[in-house]
C-alpha cells in the first residue's frame, strides 16, 4: 500500500473484477497499478472492491449486492471518488453516479486527468485536449440528463437532444481544430529533426517509472524532470551526449503503461516519432518490479504499433539495488519455485541469457554498471556512425576505460 502524506488527498475507493479472462492474480497486479495512478493523481486508495463475474454488468459494472456494499462504504467514510480498473460506457458511468452519488472514474479518465496535470507544452497539452475530447464525444448525452424532465409540450419538444447536437457539434468542430494544430506543430518538430542532420539517434522507452528520465540525467548530464509517480515526462526530450569523443542524440520519450486508453495511443503517436526515426533504442526495465516480464510485453505491443518493433534494441534492466527474490521457504515441499524467487544471476541466465551483450544491468540511482553501459552504447552507435560516415573511422577508437571520468 502506498502510504498517505500530510498532505491533503482526494479520498477514492479502486473496483475491479475477476474474469474468465482476468484473474485475481492479474486483478491485484492492476489494481497495484491503479493505486499508483490514484496516488499520482493526487488521491488515496482507502479500500479496494473486487467481484467475480463472467463479464462485467452492461448496467452497473457490477452487481447489486456489491454495488451497495460500495455505496454504504463511501456513505459512512465520506469517499469522493470511485475509480474503476476498466473503461466505462456512458451508460453504466451514468448509472453508477446515480447510485453512488460521488464523482465516477474510469482507468481512462484517471490517466487523461494525470496527463492533463503533467502537460506542460504548447504541444504536450494539445495532446491531452485532443484525447479529452474523443474520450467525451460518446459520453455527453449522460450530461443533459437534467433537461430530459423538460421534454414535450409546447415550445419545449425535445431541448435536451437540440443541446447533445449543439454540443457534439462543438466538441467535433474542437477534435478538427486540434487535430489541425498538431498537424502544423509536428511539421515543426519534422523541420527541427531534419535540422539535426545525420547525427545517430538514440531512444529511451519503457515502461512509465522505470527510470528512463533519471538515466537521461545521469548519461546526458542534464537536469530532466524526473519523480517517482507515473508519467513523470510527457514532452519528449532531446539531448546531445558525448562518450569520449563520439557525439550522439538521446531522447527521453513518454511512458508506456498496461490497458493505456485509446485515445492516448492515437494522440501521442507524434509525440513516439523520436521512437521512429531512432536508429537505437534503449529499452529500459524495472527489474525490481514483479511484473516487469509484462511490461516489456506491453512496452514491445506498443513499438509494433507504431513500426518501431525491429529497430536495434538495448535491454538496459535498471534498478538492480532495489531488486529482490522472493524467499524460498526449503522446508516446505509444496511450495513450487517461481521466477519470483530467482536471483539476479538466476535470472542471467534465462531468456535474458540469449540477448547476450544487449542485456544490461545497472542502477542509474546508484551508477552501478555504468561504465558497462556507457560501453556497451559506444560500441554501438560507433558501429552506426562509422556505416553512416565511413571516412570517420579513424576519429572513434574502440572504448577506452582509462578517458573515463
Amino acid at each position: 500500500m502506498i502510504e498517505k502524506k500530510d498532505v491533503a488527498l482526494e479520498k477514492a475507493v479502486l473496483i475491479g473484477l475477476v474474469t474468465k479472462n482476468q484473474d485475481e492474480t492479474k486483478l491485484k497486479e492492476y489494481l497495484d497499478e491503479l493505486e499508483f495512478l490514484t496516488f499520482t493523481a493526487g488521491g488515496y486508495a482507502m479500500k479496494r472492491f473486487t467481484q467475480k463475474m463472467d463479464m462485467p454488468n452492461p448496467k452497473t459494472f457490477i452487481g447489486t449486492g456489491k454495488m451497495d456494499e460500495v455505496r454504504n462504504y463511501i456513505a459512512e467514510n465520506d469517499i469522493d471518488t470511485a475509480i474503476f480498473d476498466d473503461e466505462l460506457s456512458a451508460a453504466q458511468e451514468r448509472n453508477i453516479s446515480k447510485i453512488l452519488k460521488v464523482k465516477v472514474l474510469d482507468r481512462t479518465n484517471l490517466i487523461l486527468d494525470i496527463f492533463a496535470q503533467r502537460a506542460k507544452t504548447s504541444y504536450a497539452r494539445t495532446q491531452v485536449e485532443l484525447a479529452q475530447c474523443e474520450y467525451l464525444l460518446p459520453r455527453l448525452r449522460g450530461m443533459w440528463t437534467h433537461l430530459e424532465r423538460q421534454k414535450g409540450g409546447i415550445g419545449m419538444r425535445g431541448p435536451g437532444e437540440t443541446e447533445i447536437e449543439t454540443d457534439r457539434r462543438i466538441v467535433r468542430d474542437k477534435i478538427s481544430l486540434l487535430k489541425e494544430r498538431l498537424r502544423t506543430i509536428d511539421k515543426q518538430m519534422a523541420v527541427q529533426r531534419g535540422n539535426r542532420g545525420k547525427m545517430v539517434r538514440v531512444a529511451l522507452v519503457g515502461y512509465t517509472n522505470v527510470g528512463k528520465s533519471t538515466l537521461m540525467n545521469v548519461i546526458s548530464k542534464s537536469d530532466v524532470f524526473a519523480e517517482n509517480k507515473l508519467f513523470a515526462t510527457l514532452d519528449t526530450t532531446v539531448r546531445k551526449v558525448v562518450i569520449q569523443n563520439l557525439p550522439f542524440l538521446l531522447s527521453d520519450t513518454v511512458g508506456f503503461i498496461r490497458k493505456l486508453p485509446t485515445q492516448l495511443v492515437e494522440s501521442f503517436k507524434s509525440t513516439l516519432d523520436e521512437v521512429r526515426e531512432a536508429d537505437l533504442l534503449l529499452h529500459v526495465v524495472d527489474i525490481s518490479h514483479p511484473n516487469f516480464e509484462e511490461h516489456i510485453e506491453s512496452v514491445n505491443k506498443i513499438l509494433g504499433e507504431i513500426d518501431s518493433s525491429d529497430k536495434p534494441t538495448i535491454m538496459v534492466f535498471n534498478k538492480i539495488d532495489a531488486y529482490k527474490a522472493e524467499p524460498l521457504d526449503e522446508d516446505d515441499l509444496e511450495t513450487e519455485k517461481t521466477s519470483r524467487h530467482y536471483t539476479l544471476d538466476e535470472w542471467r541466465s534465462t531468456w535474458m541469457n540469449k540477448i547476450g551483450d544487449n542485456a544490461l544491468f545497472i542502477s542509474a540511482t546508484q551508477k552501478e554498471n555504468l561504465e558497462e553501459f556507457r560501453k556497451r552504447v559506444y560500441d554501438e552507435v560507433r558501429s552506426i556512425h562509422v556505416t553512416r560516415f565511413p571516412y570517420n573511422n579513424f576519429l572513434y577508437p574502440d572504448y577506452n576505460y582509462e578517458e573515463m571520468e
